[in-house]
């Protein structure tokens, strides 16, 4: 039997969604769209145990002071694995600033303050991945976790 040719579509075994066609959140998350785009996977691939996000961080640019995108955050439970497909990026860690470029994974316990950028006048692309599954009262914001 041959798979359905749509763009998003699910089997039996297996579920096919273009990232594309999933919804950007970013208004919804209190994030500039004009500047950043998450778009939430798990919903659309029909995830149980974990959740892949894919997140955009606009190059060239650094949010004002208040503003959500300066904002870091932790977890009570979840894991994070955060995956730089493209760009470079910086990641702001229980404070480190680490420098990342393409192709590299940063694992972020859940109880880490966490933020990432772009670096530099490229969008950054991230695939983030997460474990276990958790909703939003998981989180804990942090406002104007960036102070540059």
């Amino acid at each position: 039997m041959a798979a359905p040719s749509g763009k998003c579509f699910a089997m039996a075994g297996y579920t096919v969604a273009l990232v594309a066609d999933v919804p950007d959140q970013a208004a919804a998350v209190g994030m500039d769209p004009e500047h950043f785009e998450i778009r939430f996977m798990r919903a659309p691939l029909g995830l149980r145990n974990f959740a892949v996000t894919f997140e955009r961080f606009g190059g060239g640019w650094r949010a004002p002071e208040g503003h959500p995108q300066r904002r870091g955050h932790r977890h009570v439970v979840q894991e994070e694995v955060y995956f730089l497909v493209s760009g470079r990026a910086q990641g702001k860690l229980d404070g480190d600033i680490v420098d990342l470029e393409p192709w590299t994974a940063v694992r972020v316990a859940p109880e880490t303050t966490r933020s990432f950028r772009a670096a530099g006048d490229e969008d950054a692309i991230f695939v983030t991945i997460a474990a276990p599954q958790a909703e939003l009262d998981d989180v804990e914001f942090v406002p104007d976790y960036w102070d540059d």
